[in-house]
């Protein structure tokens, strides 16, 4: 199979290697959000075909994976305006199975909109103050009151100095999805640059291994994601959601950070091994 690699950054046209499991964050500004980005992929092997191990899946036990970030916008946003999900180039090969795995998104996610069927740019986008499965909100003054990232501490569901009051009553993640699956709810938070986010999007629908990546589904339904993957990179983003009216060249609004999975062409893995391409 292809090697893989990882990169982060505030665009889609600015982005950073990064070590998967490493415990060292990309760090990254732009006019609208700065903020580090950390992944944690259990069984993930490098350009180099190494396998990578981290303390993260015993801590957080249950998922294969996890993307990390903590940050600030510059300027506001309402929660409702603010999404997180992915974005492709170009038209999927969607594999047998595909409906299940939209209704087991669905069930996840009910705030979740897609359009992966697309023949030009599929996308699948939620709010993220739902979608995140642990968020973590503090009112900050400065940068002296950001703590470390990431923490030797799992990231927790802690929204209790969100504004309005109302939302303080959410702090469990469960409740706080279910609360934030109403958007007038969403459209009455709003993040500024006091508002420092630290959030953790984590699952184990899908597993990695040297051999490829499997979507693993209720039911024992399995997919064997390379059979279907045509090469073109598998974007993570937050961005800002289109309004009608809204004039952009995507079907998704400015992209605030990204996290980016991607081939590595045969010439690096051969650098990056000393030798031949299995």
């Amino acid at each position: 199979m292809p090697r893989l690699r990882i990169l982060a950054g505030p665009s889609l046209d600015e982005l950073t290697p990064i070590e998967a499991n490493s415990d060292r964050a990309v760090e990254f500004k732009s006019d609208v959000f700065q903020g580090k980005v950390a992944a944690y992929i259990k069984g993930f092997a490098d350009p180099s075909g190494d396998v990578s191990d981290s303390a993260y899946f015993e801590k957080r036990t249950g998922v294969t994976w996890s993307i990390q970030v903590q940050g600030r916008f510059s300027k506001q946003y309402s929660a409702d305006d603010v999404l997180f999900g992915n974005v492709f180039e170009r038209p999927l090969k969607l594999p047998w199975g595909f409906s299940a795995a939209l209704k087991f998104m669905n069930f996840v996610d009910p705030t979740l909109e897609q359009d992966l069927a697309s023949s030009s740019k599929p996308w699948a986008l939620s709010p993220l103050i739902s979608t995140m499965p642990h968020l973590e909100h503090k009112r900050i003054n400065g940068p002296e009151d950001v703590p470390s990232f990431p923490a030797e501490t799992l990231i927790g569901d802690d929204i209790s100095q969100l504004q309005p009051a109302s939302a303080k009553k959410t702090d469990a993640s469960g409740e706080r999805r279910t609360f934030f699956k109403d958007a007038s709810r969403r459209k009455e938070v709003v993040f500024g640059p006091e508002d420092l986010i630290t959030a953790d999007f984590c699952y184990d629908y899908l597993r990695f291994s040297p051999q490829g990546v499997e979507l693993r589904l209720p039911g024992g339904i399995t997919i064997d994601m390379m059979k279907y993957w045509d090469g073109q990179r598998v974007p993570f983003v937050c961005c800002e959601r289109l309004h009608p009216g809204d004039e952009h060249s995507e079907p998704w609004g400015r992209v605030f950070w990204c996290i980016v999975i991607e081939a590595v062409d045969e010439d690096e893995v051969v650098g990056a091994r000393g030798g031949d391409v299995d």
